[in-house]
């Protein structure tokens, strides 16, 4: 269990696992986060933000603050899943286009843990873009997990934890 009112970000991105991100946050707030979901503007429209805003009692983010907005919390930690390809090499790239993508360009700067579950394709993630943004994200401290096969997401909606890849990026930010 993690320290009471330790900040999770969960980063979400427009692809068809976006659908069942509220397991993600249900067992991150399970053990004792508080979580803060950052959409990206095209993973609107793959989610039930007030189903989201309802089960962590926060809104769902997905621009930046205007200036009379408070400043929301500092993450203590992030996971970005799912992560799309196109995320992923923004990210490495130190691309800040979208408010999520932000708070990602930041984050190995401050230190701040960051977990990313890619959900793509086999043709996607052999590319040598993508090998070579994976690799540079490794190189700078961030933990990014094997692409989830179609089993992997089967078994884990069939009720085990011990391949779900929610609780797999769960795990690898507290190390066990």
């Amino acid at each position: 269990m993690t320290e009471p009112g330790r900040i999770l970000y969960v980063i979400v991105c427009a692809a068809g696992a976006a659908r069942d991100v509220g397991r993600l946050v249900a067992l991150a707030l399970d053990e004792g986060w508080v979580v803060q979901v950052v959409a990206t503007p095209s993973a609107l429209g793959f989610v039930d933000v007030p189903v989201l805003e309802r089960q962590t009692g926060r809104p769902v983010r997905s621009r930046y603050r205007t200036p009379d907005e408070p400043k929301p919390p500092r993450a203590d930690a992030i996971v970005v899943a799912p992560a799309t390809y196109n995320t992923v090499n923004k990210f490495a790239q130190g691309i800040a286009d979208t408010y999520a993508l932000g708070l990602l360009a930041e984050a190995p700067g401050l230190g701040i843990p960051v977990v990313v579950l890619p959900f793509v394709n086999d043709a996607l993630a052999t590319r040598v873009p993508f090998r070579r943004s994976v690799e540079s994200l490794r190189a700078e401290g961030v933990r990014v997990l094997p692409s989830p096969s179609e089993s992997d997401l089967a078994v884990a909606e069939g009720g085990s934890r011990e391949n779900d890849p929610w609780a797999l990026a769960l795990k690898e930010l507290s190390g066990k």
